[in-house]
């Protein structure tokens, strides 16, 4: 079977905040890991499966940066090598487990599964409105039952805002609006502006409440993809006329949609999300709600998304057809493509079922 995402490449494993001094076992790329915290709060990602009975070591425990494992009592260092076998002294140079790159950028803890010579900090996505002190937000992580490019799809193409999201974020200006799309080595932008609209809820809302304005918005969104599965979207409402499309946002409100959704098997993943603006920066209120609200929205889509693979996998021979809407789907497609394409897989795996 042909793999569908790349080894090579950095994918968020945890959100900062959920990564403390306790085991926490994941499956990224199809690699059991379990992660933790070092005593002085590094973060560590190590594979999850002893080497002497393959016991998951997230069962076991920490003792200060070492993990013990819970059946036998292994004892691992964070380099992955086994430094206590119970009754014997000499400990068997084989008896290690596989040790994953990891950094801390943007609110979340990374991961790369692939070649770890090649585990260049610099190919970290950028997400810096995460923690940029001119934004402010939060978000959260949905596990979604489908192939993540099926994500990055549903990101790619916002028309669907118009009839999965109509009571909040769409109207039929976003599937009416003409778009442009452009593209690189490893990126693909979609960019669309809607001039002289009625705002949808969320953003008429949002725009009344920042700005004391009611009526007519001239709106944007402009999706810009990174191979292999980030999206950061950005997204707004200004009165029409202010001139937001000319670069002048002064007048309207603006964030930033950022999405980073990590491959678990060939039908489920990890979508990492967050909501940033660069209004109100000091209402906590206004963060949780719009946490809140983008969740729910989010829960329309996987439903949408979880339902897709469904009918994926009852329909295995099915031909898919584009239409001009999926032009930038089809650009983060074939990126995706190209990485895989590219790759020696010379790291053996363990594929999670």
């Amino acid at each position: 079977m042909q793999p569908t995402f790349p080894l090579n490449a950095w994918y968020a494993a945890a959100w900062d905040a959920e990564l403390k001094r306790a085991l926490l076992p994941r499956t990224i790329a199809g690699q059991k890991i379990v992660l933790f915290r070092k005593v002085d709060g590094t973060a560590v990602a190590l594979e999850d499966a002893c080497w002497h009975r393959l016991l998951p070591l997230s069962k076991g425990r920490l003792e200060g940066d070492e993990l013990v494992c819970g059946y036998h009592g292994l004892v691992y260092n964070t380099h992955g090598r086994c430094t206590y076998m119970p009754s014997q002294e000499t400990i068997n140079p084989a008896a290690c487990v596989r040790t994953y790159p990891v950094a801390e950028r943007h609110r979340y803890v990374w991961m790369w599964p692939g070649d770890p010579a090649l585990a260049d900090p610099a190919l970290i996505p950028d997400l810096h409105w995460n923690d940029d002190p001119a934004w402010t937000g939060d978000g959260k992580t949905i596990h979604v039952k489908c192939d993540y490019r099926l994500v990055v799809d549903n990101l790619m193409d916002l028309t669907h805002e118009a009839f999965v999201h109509g009571s909040s974020i769409g109207n039929r200006a976003v599937a009416e609006a003409p778009f442009e799309v452009t593209h690189g080595n490893r990126t693909a932008t979609i960019t669309r502006w809607m001039r002289n609209i009625d705002a949808p809820p969320f953003w008429a809302g949002q725009l009344q409440h920042a700005r004391g304005y009611v009526g007519k918005v001239d709106r944007w969104q402009i999706i810009r993809f990174e191979g292999p599965c980030t999206i950061a979207i950005d997204v707004g409402v200004a009165p029409t006329g202010t001139g937001a499309p000319e670069g002048d946002r002064s007048q309207g409100v603006n964030g930033y949609v950022l999405n980073t959704i990590t491959p678990e098997s060939g039908r489920t993943c990890h979508y990492f999300w967050a909501f940033a603006r660069n209004y109100c920066l000091n209402e906590q209120r206004v963060t949780t709600e719009l946490r809140d609200g983008v969740a729910r929205i989010f829960g329309e889509d996987e439903i949408i998304l979880e339902a897709q693979q469904v009918a994926i996998e009852e329909h295995p021979d099915h031909t898919f057809y584009n239409l001009n809407i999926d032009a930038g789907s089809m650009w983060a497609r074939r990126l995706i493509d190209k990485m895989i394409g590219g790759e020696q897989r010379t790291v053996p795996i363990r594929v999670a079922a």
